[in-house]
């Protein structure tokens, strides 16, 4: 046993040097500044895909420091009364909180942020990705000198200098001017509020939403989280006396409405909406903050090549000029969204976003959710059928030639073989765009005319499941589907331009899937970070399964409602889609070297929700055969120019003829060119899809009639409603976010980005 000498001679050794090394530690720190956080901003400079600048942006250009004495006092008193109330009277540093910090760092969980001004203000000048128990007592060390060293007042001069307040704006001076236009020094208390509210978090707390870093940052959710806070401040600088009782009663009265969002410098055009996306990508990928981010020093490389992102923005400009006459009043507030992707690799090579940030559009159309995609999505009802069968079949998948009912008003069956009942009980009749007999036609046929009825009869009898597992596995997010009912058959699903060009090149890779991707490599300070190797590429359907679709889809292009694609010259492969009361139209087509999505949409802009397109461009109604297909085919010609046609590989036979019930037994044996169609068919256009009530196991979701109440049934908006009655999914006056049988907001979409961002 050691003696009690030697053990009391380990003890002081040990605390000893516990009290040697923090004095050294303290001697070593220096005490950080704003002036020189100020001076380490940088631009962060994006690369297109051939190593070439794109662009330089970043927070520089954003930040001025300011003295106390033009910081009001009620800005000072916000911070004080809602992040630290002891302030002026604590020593700088939170001992409990570090401890919180260094437990949670040997569990390997979030360090968490310091709990003191001072503290913040120290991290804010240490902005680095290091998330180390070196750093924290580093951070401990530097706060106790800080302490020491400086005044309280140049302690929070600091703090409010440094902080970051969203939009890129670094310290109060440059919030101020980002928000309300005005220098700091005139700030009302209730601005003040509203500006110390942002440091709870500028994603969740800006008003304008920020739902390109998180969907759940919808503008009705952040202004919701904003005013609570806002007011929360108020009252807490009232209760702490920091504010008369007359002060508190005016700042109260209204809410301190922010300016909108403004472009920076070299964010216009389509370069705001690649650099958008690219930065999403990155944040998506590392644990680097928006915050730490935005103070710059970053390289990113992209995957976007100039000459086609130049190419795409053309062919809208050209189309769109052509068709649309915004002093028409149908033709105001259309918009495109467009994106295009390498099958077999992922790599997002040009979208179209809109009119750019300098013209006030701040959603990247590009990958936006909220545009219910129509018919473009019954290839994946197909590819379904033919890799899982249907109920009837045990697991034998079906041949395209199989022949379904496509008659217009068809009583839907459950797989009981009862009727999908509306709420009065009596059966639901599904709708085609018009009245024409097709009678039992085959799955290609129907695919070709795009007939409604034959795929919604068949996603009930393979499943919405398993036609919702091929979706997700060919790229499509789970959170932007529409509730798993017999409408899903239709698109009402909402993911984003590339996301479906994404997915459409899994077909065109013969079932080969890769997630997309925007950014090759970031470099900071001369060190590449890691987290940015190419995404796996899975095989998400067999591969003859995915070549039927591919022959299927060419045949859509050849003799269907996708015949404009034709316009390019090479084998193409391509489906439309158009939702009820005309509120979008789609186009998306590949060939093996490019998938691309292009859609096309009216939107208020004071609302968002979607407007129909009936009237626009002079046209009755707007088909995804039509504009969005000229879109697609002016950019692929170019795209693709001086590119070889390499077709696509010969899809063998598949699956057994297995015929919806009704159709004439035993099954005609005719080749799909000898498919007997009734006389005089209607010309190939898009039909717009109308969605049926659920299955009778389905509980109730968005676009169940049997849960609507007359005025929605009939056209009114709920939660969960349609506003039409139609796939566009209605308004939704209580958006979930997180729930993916909620439209979701004005748009009636899910969430629906590439990275899973942008709830509609």
């Amino acid at each position: 046993m050691p003696s009690w000498k030697l053990v009391s001679g380990l003890c002081l050794a040990f605390f000893g040097g516990l009290v040697a090394v923090a004095g050294i530690g303290y001697a070593m720190v220096s005490v950080p500044s704003e002036e020189n956080a100020a001076a380490r901003s940088e631009n962060n400079v994006y690369y297109w895909a051939n190593g070439t600048q794109m662009v330089a942006t970043g927070s520089g250009q954003n930040r001025q420091n300011v003295t106390i004495d033009r910081i009001p006092e009620a800005m000072r008193w916000a911070v004080i009364s809602a992040e630290n109330k002891s302030f002026y009277t604590d020593s700088g540093i939170d001992p409990m909180g570090i401890a919180r910090a260094l437990g949670n760092m040997a569990r390997g969980g979030d360090t968490q942020g310091g709990s003191t001004i001072t503290q913040q203000f120290v991290k804010n000048t240490y902005l680095t990705q290091e998330q180390t128990v070196s750093r924290k007592f580093k951070e401990m060390f530097i706060s106790i000198k800080v302490g020491t060293k400086l005044s309280k007042d140049e302690i929070l001069q600091g703090y409010l200098n440094t902080s970051y307040y969203g939009r890129g704006a670094y310290g109060i001076q440059a919030a101020a001017q980002t928000y309300y236009g005005k220098d700091a020094v005139d700030l009302t208390p209730s601005e003040c509020a509203f500006l110390a509210a942002l440091l709870k978090g500028p994603t969740y707390y800006d008003p304008a939403g920020n739902q390109s870093i998180d969907s759940s940052a919808t503008p009705e959710a952040n202004r919701e989280r904003s005013e609570e806070r806002w007011a929360w401040i108020l009252e807490q600088m009232h209760t702490d006396e920091r504010i008369s009782d007359a002060e508190y009663r005016t700042a109260v009265k209204k809410y301190p409405e922010p300016q909108g969002r403004k472009a920076t410098k070299g964010m216009t055009g389509q370069i705001s909406y690649l650099v958008d996306t690219a930065k999403r990508y990155v944040l998506k990928n590392t644990e680097i903050t928006e915050a730490q981010f935005d103070q710059g020093g970053y390289q990113i490389y992209t995957t976007f090549e100039k000459d086609k992102v130049e190419a795409l923005a053309k062919a809208v400009k050209k189309v769109e000029s052509k068709n649309i006459d915004p002093k028409r009043e149908l033709d105001q507030h259309v918009q495109f969204g467009a994106a295009t992707v390498k099958p077999n690799d992922g790599a997002i090579v040009a979208l179209y976003g809109g009119a750019g940030f300098e013209n006030g559009h701040f959603n990247n159309n590009a990958d936006t959710s909220g545009i219910p995609v129509g018919s473009t999505w019954k290839p994946f009802v197909l590819a379904a059928a033919m890799q899982y069968g249907t109920y009837k079949t045990d697991g034998v998948g079906l041949s395209p030639a199989s022949k379904y009912n496509g008659n217009d008003r068809l009583k839907i069956r459950n797989n009981d073989g009862s009727f999908v009942l509306n709420k009065d009980q009596t059966p639901f009749l599904q709708k085609n765009e018009g009245p024409f007999p097709w009678g039992f036609i085959s799955l290609r046929k129907a695919m070709e005319q795009s007939v409604n009825t034959p795929f919604v009869q068949l996603g009930m009898d393979v499943g919405m499941k398993k036609v919702a597992d091929v979706a997700q596995k060919s790229g499509i997010l789970k959170d932007s589907f529409a509730g798993l009912n017999a409408s899903f058959a239709l698109g009402t699903s909402t993911p984003s331009a590339i996301r479906m060009a994404d997915a459409y090149a899994t077909f065109a890779a013969s079932g080969k899937q890769a997630d997309p991707y925007s950014v090759t490599a970031v470099k900071h300070q001369g060190s590449e970070l890691p987290g940015f190797e190419k995404p796996r590429i899975k095989q998400a359907m067999p591969e003859n399964v995915a070549n039927n679709v591919t022959d299927v889809l060419e045949n859509v292009v050849e003799n269907g409602t996708g015949y404009h694609a034709q316009d390019l010259g090479r084998r193409v492969a391509g489906k439309t889609g158009t939702t009820d009361e005309n509120k979008s139209a789609w186009f998306v087509g590949y060939t093996q070297q490019l998938s691309t999505a292009v859609a096309m949409f009216r939107e208020d802009p004071k609302s968002h929700k979607l407007l129909s397109m009936n009237g626009t461009a002079g046209k009755d109604s707007i088909h995804g055969g039509d504009i969005p297909t000229e879109v697609w085919t002016e950019f692929m010609k170019a795209a693709l120019k001086g590119e070889s046609d390499p077709g696509f590989p010969k899809a063998e036979k598949i699956g057994e003829v297995a015929d919806g019930i009704g159709a004439p037994s035993p099954s005609p044996s005719v080749t799909e060119t000898e498919e007997a169609t009734p006389s005089a068919p209607p010309p190939p256009t898009e039909t717009v899809t109308t969605p049926p009530p659920p299955t009778e196991t389905e509980t109730c979701g968005p676009f169940d009639f049997r849960c609507r109440d007359e005025e929605e049934e009939n056209g009114g908006t709920g939660p969960g409603g349609s506003d039409n009655g139609g796939t566009d999914g209605g308004a939704s006056s209580s958006p979930d976010p997180t729930d993916s049988e909620d439209p979701g907001g004005p748009r009636g979409g899910g969430n629906g980005g590439f990275l899973g961002g942008g709830s509609g």
